[in-house]
């Protein structure tokens, strides 16, 4: 078990007080961290005792203790996985090689620039997330989202660790930057589009955690293959982080679904208007805003074709979605992948050299995931005896990047013209009155074990704790 040392100012299991030089440069930027948790992080929060899970190894069997803490007050740090001295490099050009321990300078603009885009999006979704505090359904989900919020701003300061120790000043410059943009903001905005969207209510906040996490959870993975072993190591455990806001997410739609199917029931009706009118949200909402974060997040890929992204798998620095499971000769030169464009009006396949495509591949591995996930929401509505079912639309539906980027596409795949998207649009994606009532729907809910009606309660509780535990006590 790697224990995480918490008598340190900043906790850690990189032995960080051997290094006095970085440590100083870390704890000059740690006030920097709190001020803007205290200026961005959850509003009016700073005196909630909330009943948080902090890490205290990086034993996948039991790392972590359950306690009630300020947020302020979190014990963020470094924490990577163990190292392995025999470790090696298994894809790319490099593959048989010993995985590198320091940043080898042939690679260092493009090393920083995925820790740079990949820790832009850990304080960019606690920005776009710190209102919903003021509307939560219950403690139970205000409590989830606090837990989302501290360990994004903990994935933060993994980034940011890596920076400062192997990119020198201008990795101090760039973790300055981290706090200097802000999610939305027309003057200094966060890196990738996604995270300049607001999160406006719960069912956005529950999307958002579903797929957006989902796509941490690809892009995690694919940098926990890394032959730059320090940010392998320090993947592998967000990894595990990272699982939690995915629960959160599939659980919370879970539950609205739930709920709405049991109205739907009580009232013998699948009637939005009647549905709406009785306090629940309608399947065409669900499926709407599922659309809008689906198509949202599968642009976060990057282009189908990139010669950036064949670069970084043949240099060993960013690998595939389980690269080890993989059958072939993990070097890719002379393979194909088949990848989407329009041709006279229709989509049609192509095949293109795979290591331009692995942006594709990796888009294709989240495609499979997040499909699997709506499947568990659609058996709700089975097992209730709702013959509506939830789907992901298609790949080329809504997609701002790439070669499908602009077309008209319908959530089925059909190719439409500019006026029948413009007619349609709202049966497709949320509309202003969607987000209205949405909007509506969120006053909010503290009492412990109480839940707003649009929502049904968890199963379980947190940690073995009962649904009216008192996760937050308000100060």
């Amino acid at each position: 078990m790697s224990t995480i040392n918490y008598s340190e100012k900043i906790p850690n299991n990189v032995n960080l007080g051997e290094d006095r030089t970085l440590q100083r440069a870390l704890e000059q930027w740690q006030p920097n961290f709190i001020q803007w948790w205290d200026d961005v992080g959850p509003d009016g929060s700073t005196n909630f005792d909330v009943y948080l899970r902090t890490a205290v190894s990086v034993d996948p069997n039991g790392w972590a203790q359950f306690d009630h803490v300020k947020m302020r007050d979190y014990r963020w740090g470094i924490f990577l996985n163990p190292g392995d001295a025999e470790r090696k490099v298994h894809f790319g050009d490099h593959a048989g090689e010993r995985a590198w321990q320091d940043v080898p300078g042939e690679h260092r603009a493009n090393l920083r620039r995925i820790i740079v885009t990949q820790g832009d999006t850990e304080p960019a979704s606690v920005e776009q997330q710190r209102h919903l505090g003021l509307t939560c359904p219950s403690q139970y989900d205000l409590r989830n989202l606090f837990q989302v919020n501290v360990e994004e701003g903990r994935h933060l300061w993994a980034m940011v660790y890596l920076l400062h120790k192997y990119f020198g000043r201008d990795g101090r410059d760039e973790a300055d930057a981290l706090l200097q943009r802000t999610s939305g903001d027309a003057n200094n905005p966060r890196i990738l589009g996604a995270f300049n969207e607001q999160t406006p209510d719960w069912l956005a906040f529950f999307m958002f955690t579903y797929f957006t996490d989902r796509d941490g959870k690809f892009q995690l993975s694919a940098l926990a293959e890394s032959a730059f072993d320090p940010l392998a190591r320090t993947t592998k455990f967000m990894l595990t982080e990272e699982a939690h806001h995915m629960f959160v997410g599939e659980s919370g739609v879970s539950r609205v679904v739930a709920r709405t199917a049991q109205v739907m029931n009580e009232l013998k009706t699948d009637d939005a208007a009647k549905i709406r009118a009785a306090g629940a949200i309608d399947l065409g909402t669900v499926q709407r805003y599922l659309n809008f974060h689906y198509s949202v997040t599968i642009d976060l890929f990057g282009a189908d074709q990139s010669s950036n992204a064949a670069t970084f798998y043949s240099s060993g620095l960013k690998g595939r979605y389980e690269e080890g499971k993989r059958g072939d000769d993990h070097v890719l030169k002379g393979q194909t992948y088949k990848v989407l464009e329009v041709q006279n009006g229709q989509l049609v396949e192509k095949d293109v050299p795979m290591l331009n495509a692995l942006n594709e591949v990796l888009r294709d591995d989240f495609i499979k995931d997040s499909v699997a996930g709506v499947g568990r929401w659609n058996r709700v509505l089975e097992k209730a005896g709702i013959p509506t079912r939830l789907a992901v639309p298609h790949k080329a539906f809504n997609r701002q990047i790439g070669a499908l980027a602009g077309i008209k596409m319908s959530p089925e795949g059909r190719v439409v013209s500019e006026t029948e998207w413009a007619a349609k649009k709202n049966e497709w994606l949320p509309s202003a009155d969607d987000f209205a009532f949405v909007a509506s729907l969120m006053g909010r809910v503290v009492d412990p074990g109480k839940f707003a009606g649009w929502i049904a309660p968890p199963v379980m509780g947190i940690n073995r704790q009962p649904v009216d535990f008192e996760y937050v006590r308000f100060g």
